[in-house]
């Protein structure tokens, strides 16, 4: 399996910081935003990362060539901003056809014993699946204040919660999707969370609740709450 990591946000709410670093780059304890996504990807022994870029484009791209132990190749985003959805979709002829995973490189999972993304790879299945989220439940997210995103049954099928209720689990980050599902979409800047709901509509869409610890990095706040957590402060 490969994998791509998110790395083209503009970084807006973490302003000034990102007026001259990269938000993938921001530090936490020291280490940039995208090696704690890339230490994921590592975990659970996959080799082969996509790695795209907008904003500040030539750090993040000196940043992932200095990477040896994974075989990096980016997507180039410098000349146009193309959401989430977007972003995977013009990243798919060097993802290939079989089902790959994605990663968001502006939140950090912490995992137990076992890697969550190596627990997404074991749980997924092709005959009933067309995505596969990592959940983090609501009220443990830290540096969190919305209402969740989904609610999920007892065989881990999802659905979207109402914009009227709090949702017992949140979209953590980390996901396994196959590509079939961008079929048809035109190119252009549209959000993953198309590819989703068209998983959704076809009973398709599934979870996988984290057995571990999800910062969320959106302001300077969180980031200095972050910074804390880690740090055993």
């Amino acid at each position: 399996m490969k994998a791509m990591v998110l790395a083209a946000g503009l970084g807006r709410r973490l302003m000034p910081l990102t007026e001259q670093t990269p938000k993938p780059l921001i530090k936490v304890n020291g280490k940039a935003l995208i090696d704690y996504a890339l230490d994921l990807v590592r975990g659970a022994g996959i080799g082969e990362v996509v790695v795209n870029c907008h904003h500040l484009g030539d750090q993040v791209e000196a940043h992932v060539n200095a990477i040896n132990d994974l075989q990096i190749t980016l997507s180039d985003e410098r000349g146009e901003l193309l959401e989430t959805g977007g972003g995977v979709q013009k990243a798919l002829p060097n993802l290939g056809t079989s089902p790959f995973a994605v990663l968001n490189a502006d939140v950090i999972v912490r995992d137990g014993k076992d890697s969550s993304l190596k627990n997404l790879m074991t749980a997924w299945d092709p005959e009933r699946m067309d995505v596969l989220l990592l959940m983090q439940r609501t009220q443990d997210a830290v540096g969190y204040q919305g209402k969740g995103d989904y609610n999920m049954d007892e065989r881990g099928r999802l659905t979207r919660r109402d914009e009227r209720e709090m949702a017992p689990f949140l979209y953590a980050g980390v996901q396994i999707v196959n590509p079939n599902l961008f079929e048809g979409i035109d190119r252009g800047a549209f959000s993953l969370n198309r590819i989703f709901d068209r998983a959704e509509a076809r009973g398709r869409l599934f979870g996988l609740p984290h057995n571990g610890q999800w910062l969320h990095v959106g302001d300077p706040e969180a980031l200095q709450q972050a910074e804390k957590i880690i740090q055993g402060t």
